[in-house]
């Protein structure tokens, strides 16, 4: 079963992008008439059926309507650092949508070999994961940020920090988890977080956690936390 995606929803009827109306009609080949499961990304799942076509346009007139529940981990948000290699960081944003996550943010910090990340082409896969995973609620992607900055205001219920430097304090993540509140991981890139980044976060309330019993490579983490979260959950 395909899933397609519109913001664009007036009344009873929404109205496809042409990215969305090109694959509709060019390459399925669907007509007037025919109907298609759509979401808004927000929450809502739709029916319509095809009320008009065009090269670059679909427009579908709406026949049921209903408001899918938060996902198991929809109070996730994972602040990552990105990946020298940016497919292991795509991969990451494409499973760990997969998994529900609500949240991410590129985090840039002192040993991150990638400074610069194109939002619009990550946007691309976690609409592509949330299709293809059949959800409705599709998660938001924030600016690149400098970790000092981002630390000073970050909010959540349950924040923690996952760095792999011997700390008496790390819990496992799985033992540390509560269930049903909100959650902030921060996890960061190949060279880990430097000592003065994990004492700055621990002053401002993030509690050390460990993320199984290997050395993780930073989208494996992403992984992790994203899954461990949602199961938590369930």
């Amino acid at each position: 079963m395909n899933l397609f995606y519109t913001e664009k929803i007036e009344g009873n009827f929404a109205y496809m992008s042409e990215e969305e109306a090109r694959h509709v009609v060019q390459v399925l080949r669907k007509r007037e008439g025919d109907e298609l499961r759509f979401t808004d990304g927000k929450g809502g799942m739709y029916t319509g059926k095809i009320a008009e076509t065009g090269k670059k346009k679909c427009v579908l007139e709406i026949t049921e309507r209903k408001t899918e529940p938060s996902p198991p981990a929809g109070g996730l948000h994972i602040a990552i650092a990105p990946t020298k290699n940016i497919n292991r960081y795509e991969w990451f944003l494409e499973k760990a949508t997969e998994t529900g996550l609500a949240e991410i943010t590129p985090l840039f910090c002192a040993h991150s070999e990638r400074k610069k990340v194109r939002l619009d082409r990550l946007e691309k896969i976690l609409l592509s994961a949330m299709k293809q995973s059949l959800q409705t609620h599709l998660p938001q992607l924030n600016e690149p940020i400098k970790f000092s900055e981002f630390i000073k205001n970050a909010a959540a219920e349950q924040r923690f920090i996952a760095h792999c430097e011997a700390d008496g304090d790390k819990n496992q993540l799985k033992d540390a988890l509560q269930k049903g509140k909100s959650v902030l991981i921060l996890i960061g890139p190949e060279g880990d977080f430097s000592p003065e980044e994990i004492a700055a976060a621990k002053a401002a309330g993030f509690v050390p956690v460990a993320l199984g019993n290997t050395r993780l490579r930073t989208e494996t983490a992403g992984i992790y936390a994203a899954a461990v979260t949602a199961a938590m959950n369930l």
